[in-house]
């Protein structure tokens, strides 16, 4: 009896290991409220464009078109091969789910050693070459991501950029808003980096690089545009760069 009650407590301990894997799967996945919605919108409408979702959700196509690869490559939606047609320019792609039911992706996570190297390698470089470097790769990162949304017709006001910042941001893991008309701001309630950003401010430099750089792809910073910038990491009240 005592052999059958352990290894009824093994099952046991097996099952909520594979629960616990399928949470964490799934918060990966849909973690964030914008592709958590596009996920259950598609669900509830198969067959959905890009377009159709960018309209649905007041997005850009480019971040949609991010939340969508985020879904493809957890195999919760998949692509159906455009249809031919006569029409001037290339057919659109539909989307639709898998299943019913979610497929857990269990696939191991490599995040937190590539976060622990990095952690490593910013208290070898030192305080100041790190926030420089991290500003730079932001920066980088920023601009790139606003040259891929394409041209914007008519003129960018700030508060309208800073909003589409806020929305890329968030497509890529910092959960941002934008707030403010005078002085708009975007303000992140994620980041990211987690605990290491916590051992390491140094890395907040990396938001207001982001900022600083899709305001320059997106055709509205000038000269004189200064992004200012404030984090918890750094003990201040909220993580927030403002314009």
């Amino acid at each position: 009896m005592e052999t059958l009650a352990a290894l009824e407590n093994t099952g046991q301990h097996s099952e909520d290991q594979g629960f616990s894997a399928a949470i964490a799967a799934l918060s990966s996945a849909f973690g964030d409220p914008s592709r958590r919605a596009i996920f259950l919108y598609i669900r509830s409408n198969p067959h959905c464009t890009v377009a159709e979702l960018a309209d649905e959700f007041a997005l850009h196509p480019n971040v949609v078109r991010h939340h969508l690869d985020r879904l493809l490559g957890g195999s919760y939606i998949e692509a159906e091969a455009p249809e031919r047609s006569h029409n001037a320019g290339r057919p659109a792609k539909r989307y639709s789910c898998v299943a019913t039911d979610l497929v857990f992706d269990l696939g191991t996570r490599q995040d937190d050693l590539i976060l622990a190297l990095l952690e490593k390698a910013l208290e070898r470089l030192g305080t100041d070459q790190s926030e420089a470097i991290a500003s730079q790769v932001g920066h980088d990162f920023g601009f790139d991501l606003a040259q891929r949304m394409g041209p914007v017709d008519g003129q960018r006001t700030i508060q309208a950029a800073m909003a589409t910042v806020a929305q890329t941001m968030t497509a890529h893991g910092f959960a941002a808003r934008a707030e403010g008309t005078t002085h708009p701001s975007v303000v992140v309630e994620h980041c990211p980096f987690g605990e290491v950003a916590a051992h390491n401010p140094v890395l907040c430099a990396v938001d207001k690089g982001m900022v600083t750089g899709l305001l320059a792809g997106l055709g509205v910073a000038q000269q004189s545009t200064e992004v200012q910038l404030t984090s918890r990491a750094r003990g201040d009240q909220a993580c927030r760069a403002t314009a």
